[in-house]
Formats: C-alpha cells, sequence, structure tokens
C-alpha cells in the first residue's frame, strides 16, 4: 500500500516516498535531484517536501533514486496495478506565500497507487498522481521553467502570466506562449503603507515625497513606476524590499512605501504592534485607472483586522497568483487535476492549511484570467456553467 503524499515545507536532505513501513529517497526533477523529507500536514497525513538539488549532490542522489526504483518494483506488483505519475509544481522560495500554497494544491491532487479513494475517506486526487511542490525562484523562473516543460505546472503572478504569453515586459523576445492557465488562485494585494496617523486625500498627495517603490526588479516596482507615472507623481524614490520598507518608516526615513503579496506581512505585524502605520485607501476612481493601465491588477480588499492596528476595510487592488501549466499537459490529467483542486476535500485542506487558503476559491478560479485556459481546464469550467 502506498501512503498518502502531498508535498510542502522545504527540508534539503532527501525526497523520502514512503510505501506501507519503509522509506526511499527519489529524484524527480529532470536530471537535477529533488530532495525532501516527510512531514505531517494540518489534517495530520503524511506528505513529502521538495526542493532542486545542487550539482555536486547529483551523483550521489541519484543513487538514491535508483534505489527507490528498486524498491518500487519490488512491492508486489504495485506499479501494474496503477500507473504512478509524478508531477512537478513551480512555486517560490520557502520564505514565501507561494511555496506553502503550493504544498497544500499539491497534497490536494495527488492520489498515489493504493490509496484510499475518495468516497472511502481518502485523497480526492487523481488516480496515480503524486504532485510535488519544488521551491524556485517563483513567477517569471516558473513560467520559463513551465514554457521549456522543465516544471510540469506552477504558480505565477498574473502580470508575469501576462507578459509571458504575450512576449511583452520582462518577456520580449522571449515569448511563452505554451502557458496556459488552470485557475486564479489569490490576490497579491497592494499595500501603501504610511506611517501612523497620516493621511492622504488621493494618490497625488505622494508628490515630492520620499516613497519605497519595492525592490529593484521586482514586478511590483514596474507597475508601481507605471501607477506614478500615470498621476504625474514626481517622488524621491527609494528601491527597497520588504524588510528595509518596513525599517526605514520605523525610523522615519520614508514617508510611505508600496509593495504587493500575499496577507498577512508579518513585517507589518511587527510594526503594528511597535511604531503603528496605517494604510491608504485606493478611490474607486483610482482602481478603475488602475486597471486601465495595468489590466492585471483588479480590485481587491484587505479585510478589517488582518493587521490588528487596522480596524476598517481597506480597498485596494492586487495581482492574482495563478495557477498554469504547459498547452501540451494531456487534457484529461489537467481535467481531473482542475476537479480535484476544487473538491470538497480541498477546501477543508485549504481553510486550514494557510492563511491565503480561504481565499482560493471556485468563483473567483477565473478573475483577472487574461490568457487561454488549458482545455482540461476549460471543459471543467463549461461543466460548471462558468464559460460558454
Amino acid at each position: 500500500m502506498v501512503a498518502e503524499i502531498g508535498v510542502g515545507l522545504v527540508d534539503e536532505t532527501k525526497l523520502f516516498l514512503q510505501y506501507s513501513r519503509s522509506i526511499y529517497p527519489f529524484s524527480v526533477f529532470g536530471s537535477l535531484p529533488v530532495w525532501a523529507r516527510l512531514v505531517t500536514g494540518v489534517d495530520g497525513k503524511k506528505f513529502a517536501t521538495g526542493v532542486h538539488g545542487e550539482e555536486d549532490t547529483m551523483k550521489f542522489h541519484t543513487k538514491f533514486a535508483l534505489a527507490a526504483i528498486a524498491g518500487m518494483v519490488a512491492l508486489g506488483g504495485m506499479a501494474e496495478a496503477q500507473e504512478m505519475k509524478f508531477w512537478r509544481i513551480g512555486t517560490g522560495g520557502a520564505g514565501g506565500t507561494y511555496f506553502p500554497i503550493g504544498g497544500l494544491i499539491a497534497n490536494a491532487i495527488s492520489s498515489p497507487p493504493g490509496s484510499r479513494s475518495c468516497d472511502k475517506g481518502g485523497t480526492c486526487g487523481v488516480p496515480g498522481l503524486v504532485a510535488i511542490a519544488v521551491s524556485t525562484n517563483a513567477s517569471v523562473a516558473n513560467m520559463n521553467a513551465i514554457h521549456a516543460g522543465q516544471l510540469d505546472a506552477g504558480l505565477a503572478g498574473a502580470q508575469s502570466v501576462t507578459q509571458g504569453y504575450e512576449g511583452t515586459g520582462k518577456f520580449v523576445g522571449n515569448k511563452k506562449d505554451r502557458v496556459r492557465v488552470i485557475a486564479n488562485l489569490y490576490p497579491e494585494d497592494m499595500h501603501l503603507v504610511l506611517p501612523k496617523g497620516v493621511q492622504l486625500k488621493s494618490l497625488k498627495d505622494l508628490n515630492g515625497k520620499r516613497v519605497g517603490v519595492a525592490a529593484a526588479g521586482s514586478g511590483t516596482q514596474v507597475s508601481v513606476r507605471m501607477i506614478l507615472k500615470h498621476y504625474g507623481i514626481k517622488a524621491n524614490e527609494h528601491e527597497l524590499n520588504l524588510g528595509q520598507s518596513v525599517q526605514r518608516m520605523a525610523d522615519g526615513q520614508v514617508d510611505a512605501f508600496f509593495y504587493a503579496g500575499g496577507t498577512p506581512f508579518a513585517a507589518l505585524i511587527q510594526l503594528g504592534s511597535t511604531k503603528g502605520f496605517n494604510l491608504y485607501k485606493f478611490s474607486e476612481a483610482e482602481r478603475k485607472a488602475i486597471n486601465g493601465i495595468i489590466p492585471y491588477y483588479v480590485d481587491s480588499m484587505i479585510p478589517a483586522g488582518t493587521y490588528e492596528n487596522i480596524t476598517t476595510d481597506t480597498p485596494t487592488i492586487a495581482v492574482n497568483g495563478q495557477l498554469v501549466t504547459n498547452v501540451n499537459q494531456p487534457t484529461d490529467l489537467v481535467y481531473g487535476i482542475t476537479k480535484a483542486l476544487w473538491s470538497k476535500k480541498t477546501r477543508g485542506l485549504l481553510d486550514k492549511g494557510h492563511a491565503k487558503g480561504k481565499a482560493i476559491r471556485l468563483e473567483t478560479a477565473l478573475k483577472g484570467v487574461l490568457i487561454p485556459l488549458h482545455p482540461g481546464a476549460e471543459k471543467f469550467y463549461k461543466e460548471k456553467g462558468m464559460i460558454k
């Protein structure tokens, strides 16, 4: 019998797949080893964790991979009963939101040979599928790898997805038109952070201020500068990551800063408990204008209480994180994955597994999708009456 396997957090040791009471290391990412550990998820199930390996350990782990294959063959014809398929999902860094969300999705869509069926209380994933979350450099890296067939799927911001497909922005001359969408997942909310007690009447009040515009080369920075340009705002711009932005504000060295991502930010929680801060509420006119110049940014809301010191809802804009794959992935497989993603069992896993999991909902599965769906996903949404 095969233990129910999904994926989760990084542990740079070996990838373990558990069959009955035996543990076998395995390698699944092209010519490079992927390794991880077996851990217990929020639902009490065991799941594997995985990241890319280093080249200098490739030979060592490849030997383990061969041992794993031999172990599988010895398991009394298990493989004969049902074919096992590994499916690699590119995520992001271990400290971000993509990696744990990718792990939850992989756990939900997996159903290794020998697992209990959905109607018997087991996994509701795709029979024979073992999905593995792979830590990567996030959106752009995932788009490149999926297009090239080095990853089977991945998470990416709608900005990177749209620009990659069209060959614009960071992808000029490097179009990724083999990428297709499975589902929109959750909003990565734009935060315009202000010192405690400070309010702006409009974005134009940033003119002449010291403003953090996010990290150099980031998608957020590109978008922020497009917004500032649209409104004719001449700010004293500072290229800062989130930690630097928070520190500069705490020290009184910036008057405001922008940052987009899955809420809540731990750094802002800490700032709220020490110096305090305020969040700018984007007006309806501003949200509409920004969507006009940056179509992949859509209306969103940071609910009251997301940060303890912010007691009212904050209207904002958000770029959506999306689950994407290659157009050459089999239609039946992607249909099954899409169906498993939106199953009742997955709903419980997402709700319990991560703060952003609750925002991943079927009713917003097509929100902000600006490139074609994969045919398998399209089939599912047509059956649900969500598209014609």
